[in-house]
């Protein structure tokens, strides 16, 4: 048998050590329009065990060597491929014959925004994603507009994904515990998962609006040059926290036009 693996503070691992808990996360993913899942970070492979047990092809991606020893010790099932590399640098390209796939996990909670931006980079193939976050990122994710903490994760993710915070986790249920609460939640991507605007356009509108929360959209998008008859409009009144996806949109609708009209 081999022996436990010892958390990586430098990686940010904090073993999860609660089976029921395991076994609820693994039951986050719906399996509708799927049959791959991408578990990222399995660690000693708590919630591995109870993915292996679905209808799935499963690939496990970790980059601590010690726990991909331990996992494939561990776990011998025909639907499970340990795969040593880091997410955040792997071509995703070359997953599951460019058939779509799940992403699930326990998340690092230092690279767990990181992990969400790939996801929507990649969200052609990522009808579903589902997870552990520290608590506040993932209520910050699903926030909605008019709310302190809504920002641009909140945006970017709900342009693609309706997202639901699902429930929270204790830190008392981690190896060692970390010092914030958990959450989980999950993304099911949307029909339309592709916008009637500029997308890098929107991305930036939506970066460099929340980046001077504070100020009015006239004053925090004064980069994008925009004409003065278009910031008469009563959208460049409002705060950023007060748009919804949907504005935002419309938004970059306008300024796309107006850099149009002006050339």
């Amino acid at each position: 048998m081999s022996k436990n693996v010892r958390a990586k503070k430098y990686l940010g691992q904090h073993f999860l050590k609660d089976e029921n808990i395991a076994r609820k996360i693994g039951d986050t993913l719906t399996l509708q329009g799927y049959k791959n899942v991408l578990e990222i970070g399995p660690g000693m492979g708590i919630l591995t065990k109870y993915l292996i047990e679905k209808e799935i092809n499963l690939v496990a991606m970790e980059l601590d060597r010690d726990s991909v020893a331990y996992l494939n010790n561990r776990y011998h099932h025909d639907n499970l491929k340990v795969l040593e590399a880091d997410f955040l640098k792997f071509d995703l390209s070359n997953l599951f014959d460019n058939e779509s796939y799940a992403i699930t996990g326990n998340f690092p909670y230092n690279i767990s925004t990181q992990i969400v931006f790939k996801t929507l980079e990649n969200r052609f193939r990522i009808p579903e994603f589902t997870g552990m976050f520290q608590k506040e990122v993932a209520l910050r994710i699903c926030e909605k507009e008019g709310s302190k903490t809504y920002g641009i994760t909140s945006v970017l993710v709900q342009a693609f994904y309706d997202a639901e915070y699902l429930f929270s986790v204790p830190p008392s249920v981690f190896k060692p515990p970390p010092k914030v609460e958990s959450g989980v939640l999950r993304l099911i991507r949307k029909e339309k998962y592709t916008l009637p605007c500029n997308e890098q356009l929107f991305f930036k509108v939506v970066k460099t609006s929340f980046q001077q929360r504070r100020k009015t959209l006239r004053n925090s998008l004064k980069t994008f040059n925009l004409s003065d008859k278009l910031k008469e409009d009563t959208i460049f009144g409002q705060r950023p926290e007060q748009l919804s996806v949907s504005q935002f949109i419309a938004l970059t609708q306008k300024i796309e036009s107006n850099a149009i009209s002006t050339h």
